[in-house]
């Protein structure tokens, strides 16, 4: 069995998550980790029995010891890291977002390019099976007229945050933000199913520190509208839902789609007698859900292709694009946008 090699770059939980997903993965082999100090690395490897680390982000992307990286530094570094790993031939899984902005995507879109790297940005959902039993499904749902979307999580952050304690989660300068963070979940998949919008119009609240802490954006496609609410300094339980003239799809949770339904549209005019059955077409999995976007890569790496058809260079630019307009439409600016 022919195996990926991989070296981290980050040492927080989500690197944890996404180790534990990937291990399902008999292809994949962790060898090395970086950290900016000796003994967060150690520590890091310790915990994971990581054979390697590194303080210097380029002795590991030079290293032979390893093929490819994962990158889940804060979002201000992801494509300076990544197109520094792939100027040394090494393959790039991202971590959403993908850049701090359009530009850097092109950039880093450009350089996979120029080195004949593979790169894909760890999006989640979209590479799971229950989502892509929404793209088999979709049309049930006939002509589709309005997607919409929301997750809004509190943040203990925002605790620290209304204390006085500014974290990296609503810093400009780490280009981040509510967006960034989670509203990207809304976006994505968005992208993914019906591609970019025609119109944008954003509404949200912008935090002393210069980030967003929530939004709520409304798109123009032809023929259809989205709505997407995001934030993180409010919770909220409301699924996910494709509407369409035949019917419609419901997701539980965008993020973590753990139930997909579709339910038809009630056909006898008046509107009375029984309602149609709503019908479960999820699809259940032993699976953690990180697996599917190590699989996904894995496959792309040792088939030679250079991106997802999924979670492909061109649904990643679109979605930065969308999440530039947001930001500039709220005000918000990172430095990277300088």
């Amino acid at each position: 069995m022919k195996k990926v090699r991989f070296g981290v770059v980050g040492t927080n939980f989500i690197t944890d998550w996404v180790i534990a997903g990937a291990r399902q993965d008999e292809r994949f082999e962790l060898v090395a980790v970086y950290s900016r100090t000796q003994e967060t690395a150690d520590a890091f490897a310790a915990k994971h029995q990581i054979p390697h680390t590194f303080t210097s982000l380029e002795e590991m992307a030079k290293s032979p010891l390893i093929d490819a990286v994962y990158i889940a530094s804060p979002n201000f570094l992801h494509a300076s890291q990544s197109i520094l790993c792939m100027q040394y031939g090494k393959h790039v899984l991202c971590e959403k977002p993908f850049a701090s902005n359009a530009k850097e995507a092109k950039e880093m879109i450009q350089a996979a390019q120029t080195y004949n790297v593979t790169l894909m940005e760890a999006m989640k959902p979209t590479l799971t099976p229950n989502f892509t039993t929404v793209r088999k499904n979709l049309g049930r749902v006939g002509t589709v007229r309005r997607y919409f979307s929301c997750y809004c999580q509190y943040s203990s952050r925002y605790d620290k945050f209304k204390e006085g304690i500014v974290l990296n989660a609503f810093k400009p300068e780490c280009s981040n933000g509510a967006m960034m963070d989670i509203g990207i979940y809304t976006v994505y998949p968005m992208v993914v199913l019906f591609g970019r919008p025609l119109k944008i119009d954003t509404s949200g609240i912008v935090l002393s520190s210069g980030a967003d802490g929530q939004g709520a954006v409304n798109f123009l496609y032809e023929g259809m509208n989205a709505t997407i609410l995001y934030s993180k300094i409010a919770n909220s339980s409301l699924p996910t839902e494709i509407q369409g003239e035949d019917g419609n799809i419901m997701l539980d949770r965008i993020n973590i789609i753990g139930n997909v339904s579709f339910t038809p549209r009630l056909q006898a005019a008046s509107g009375k007698g029984p309602q149609p059955a709503m019908e479960d077409i999820s699809l259940v999995t032993d699976k953690d859900e990180y697996f599917y976007e190590i699989e996904e890569f894995i496959n792309l790496v040792i088939s030679g292709k250079r991106e997802s058809s999924v979670n492909s260079h061109e649904n990643s630019l679109i979605t930065m694009e969308i999440i530039d307009e947001v930001r500039r439409q709220l005000g918000v600016i990172y430095p990277a946008d300088n």
